[in-house]
This record gives C-alpha cells, structure tokens and sequence, in this order.
C-alpha cells in the first residue's frame, strides 16, 4: 500500500485565501465609515439644536463632526495598506496572511466604529452643554480626543497586524 502523500505549501495557499485578506480591507473602510457617520450625524443633531439658541457658537461647534470625518479616513488608510499586500494565492499568499489582514481590517473597523459612536454622543451633549455653559468647550475638547485616539489605536494595531 502507498503511502498518501500531502503538498503542505499548497494547502496554506488555497484559492480563497485572497478573500480573508480583501474581506480584511472591505471591514476597515465599511466599519470605520458607519462610525464616522453616525458621529458626523449625531454631532450635526446637537449642533442644529444648539444653533437655535446661540448662532453664534456654530462654526466653534463643527469640531466633533470634523474630528468623525477622520476615524473614516483611518479605515482608508488600512485598507490601502491591505489591499497592497494582497496577492494572488498562487503569488504564495497563504491563509495566515489572510487571516491576519482579516483581523487587522476588523480591529481597525470595529475600533472606528466606537470611537465614532463616542463621538456622537459626546459631540452631541457637549455641543448643547457648551451653549448653556461656554466653560464647558474645553472639556468636552478633551474627552473628545480621548474618544478620537480608540480609533488611532484600532489603526496603529491593525497596521501593526498587517506587516
């Protein structure tokens, strides 16, 4: 009886393995977008209810929707980055490095996704709070970056992740 012989190179180079790594960079830039909207979103909401009361304080306001706009831009960055390092199958792209983009495109997505929806909540409340209470603006300053860096960690991980 032969013996069965097993091409182990072959079996970590599947066809698919390609997909894991562009599903990898689809979940950075789909995830890190609906963070950024629902941010942009969510800030506008307070920031149209404020200006009612104070006009005057809305182009100050527009610092939590602009501060959104970039956890979106950080989930281009790390799909552009993925999308480099993929390769056909048969290029010697194996299922680790799929899975490994996969998961740096989901850390990036779904770190974007909450820091955009702390964003919103904060740029909302802190829009209206600062109307009321001007002193209010550096605080929420404040809170706002530290909700901003979770999605440069979710960033920096993945970058880390996909070298």
């Amino acid at each position: 009886m032969a013996a069965a012989s097993y091409d182990i190179t072959a079996a970590e180079s599947p066809a698919y393995a390609p997909f894991f790594g562009y599903a990898g960079c689809a979940a950075a830039q789909i995830f890190t977008v609906f963070g950024a909207a629902y941010g942009t979103a969510k800030s506008a909401v307070g920031i149209c209810s404020m200006g009612v009361m104070r006009p005057e304080l809305i182009m100050k306001s527009v610092i939590p929707v602009i501060m959104a706009g970039i956890i979106g831009i950080y989930g281009l960055v790390v799909a552009m980055v993925l999308k480099g390092k993929v390769k056909a199958s048969s290029a010697g792209y194996t299922l680790e490095k799929g899975f490994a983009h996969m998961a740096a495109g989901l850390t990036c997505g779904l770190c974007g996704l909450g820091a955009g929806y702390a964003i919103g909540i904060v740029g909302d409340a802190g829009v209206r709070g600062t109307a009321q209470q001007p002193r209010l603006f550096v605080g929420m300053i404040l809170i706002l970056i530290f909700s901003e860096v979770l999605g440069l960690y979710g960033m920096i991980v993945a970058l880390i992740l996909s070298s």
